[in-house]
């Protein structure tokens, strides 16, 4: 693997089908459009929004069978540097469809297929051999495999010195915080669940997100607060940003855009301030396109633009 200061990992990478249909009535044929097709998975989507910034990352991902072939064409189509551990079992595919008449998304999510020991050992290998200033651990976990696989990958990767920037959930995100990590992306739910509470407020985020920095559970955190904007907690600053108005079509990719946007961000040398309204403003830019297409990048600098101003 080139040496490149962002490295992405996609355990479970999906083939992502998108497509438009009038409407939808039980036990009728439903009439789509011609299907879109789209690389899919959290560091996949990171890698891509990265470059839409004018960046560049290595993009580390599984791929098997028919449906990996298409991923693996689709991400060299992309001009993406990449990395492929090859499986048995093939790629998981998604679905999403468009409803005209109501203007409704329906999002269909399958789960990854089981990756076998050698695999797993094959994983940790490509990590260990890493060289980079930051790993970008996003997405899912396939089925079969333990809760703390990423714990292990980012400590393989912390090992060598490299920043591990995390964006999952549940217990794989509680599992990683035991090793400690330089940045995470909850929402305000998952952060709630990360202290033991059921509930959090707004007022009480800098709170809780600070409690994370002094059990040395993450250096940066930030809290997706959905239309609302963001947050970015670190032991010495707070930078609350709101998300910029514009007319939602999807929330597909929206938060690896906004990941990919202030790892992109930081990899420049940005203020933190700087940092949490470029990714604010990446999974804005996001929600403005149907489907999977991610970001303009014209749409980010017009908002980002509107955000200084």
């Amino acid at each position: 693997m080139k040496p490149n200061s962002i490295i992405t990992l996609t355990i479970n990478p999906s083939l992502d089908k998108s497509t438009h249909f009038n409407s939808l009535i039980a036990e009728q044929k439903i009439r789509c459009e011609k299907p879109r097709y789209d690389a899919g998975g959290g560091g996949i989507n990171v890698s891509k929004a990265i470059a839409k910034l004018g960046g560049s990352s290595t993009c580390v991902f599984t791929s098997g069978g028919s449906s990996g072939e298409m991923l693996e064409e689709l991400i060299t189509k992309e001009g993406l540097e990449s990395t492929v551990i090859k499986t048995k079992n093939w790629t998981r595919e998604n679905f999403i469809a468009f409803e005209n008449a109501t203007k409704s998304q329906y999002r269909f999510g399958f789960p990854g297929n089981e990756i076998s020991d050698d695999e797993k050992d094959k994983i940790i290998e490509v990590v260990s051999k890493v060289k980079a200033d930051y790993l970008v651990i996003s997405g899912s976990l396939n089925e079969g495999l333990p809760t703390d696989f990423y714990q292990k990958i980012a400590e393989t990767a912390k090992a060598s010195g490299i920043k591990v920037v995390v964006d999952t959930s549940g217990e794989s995100l509680r599992k990683v915080l035991e090793t400690g990590v330089y940045l995470i992306k909850p929402n305000i739910g998952e952060l709630a669940k990360l202290i033991g509470v059921d509930h959090l407020e707004l007022p009480e985020v800098e709170k809780a997100a600070k409690q994370l920095i002094s059990n040395k559970s993450a250096e940066i955190v930030v809290v997706s607060l959905g239309p609302e904007g963001a947050i970015l907690v670190t032991k010495d600053e707070t930078h609350l940003v709101k998300a910029p108005k514009v007319e939602k079509k999807s929330t597909v990719g929206a938060g690896d855009s906004m990941v990919g946007g202030m790892v992109w961000a930081l990899s420049q040398n940005k203020s933190l301030k700087e940092v949490i309204q470029i990714g604010v403003c990446c999974g804005t830019a996001a929600t403005m396109n149907e489907g999977t297409q991610l970001f303009k990048v014209e749409d980010v600098k017009r908002l980002f633009e509107g955000m200084k101003g």
